[in-house]
């Protein structure tokens, strides 16, 4: 079935008026697919010569290396591409080479244009958004850079530009450590699906 719909050169659809509700929602909302790790750009490459439409929100990172610095670019969210398709494009997308899966079809697993379009523009603006795990007040994590590399802790406070206090508890002894939230990792917490809002950090 040809799509009949034009899109306008900011990414939104404007639906025909022979277009069902549901094709309009589906046009409107992007699907999550899970991919295997490090191969995000090949699959929005796949994508994109099988004509469906993606977006793989990539931010750029400072790598030091022996004899000099290079920029390059990475996964916002590593091992997921988004892509927005009708039911009858399915196919073409979960079986791209490097797609395992999609999160689902349901509402709560699909994400909005709105919300992919703040990303969008605030990459764009220079905003620096840097992954980071889903924690909250009360996760374990596990410090994996500086001096005290190693050691697990409880998160206990948020502060701003993406910081966190840790609570370190050694014998009957405790402190706090405030460290990046880029530095830890959560012990014990499988990340079973995408959270926007956990994964990314808006700072100026």
């Amino acid at each position: 079935m040809a799509l009949n719909a034009k899109v306008f050169e900011d990414g939104d659809f404007c639906p025909s008026t022979s277009q069902s509700l549901e094709e309009s929602m589906q046009q409107s909302m992007w699907h999550v697919l899970h991919v295997f790790s490090n191969r995000e750009k090949r699959v929005a490459q796949q994508l994109t010569v099988r004509r469906v439409e993606n977006y793989l929100p990539l931010y750029q990172e400072r790598v030091k290396w022996t004899d000099r610095t290079v920029v390059t670019e990475r996964p916002l969210f590593p091992g997921y591409v988004f892509a927005r398709f009708l039911s009858e494009s399915r196919i073409d997308a979960i079986s791209a080479p490097g797609v395992v899966r999609s999160l689902g079809d349901q509402e709560g697993d699909l994400v909005s244009s709105e919300e992919l379009d703040k990303i969008r523009e605030g990459l764009a603006s220079g905003y620096i958004l840097r992954p980071h795990p889903g924690v909250s007040v009360g996760t374990r994590v596990l410090v994996h850079g500086g001096i005290f590399e190693g050691i697990e802790g409880v998160v206990t406070e948020f502060r701003q530009r993406c910081k966190v206090v840790i609570a370190l508890a050694a014998v009957q002894q405790s402190f706090s450590l405030e460290v990046d939230l880029g530095d830890i990792v959560v012990v014990n917490k499988p990340i079973t699906k995408l959270n926007l809002r956990a994964c990314s950090a808006f700072e100026y």
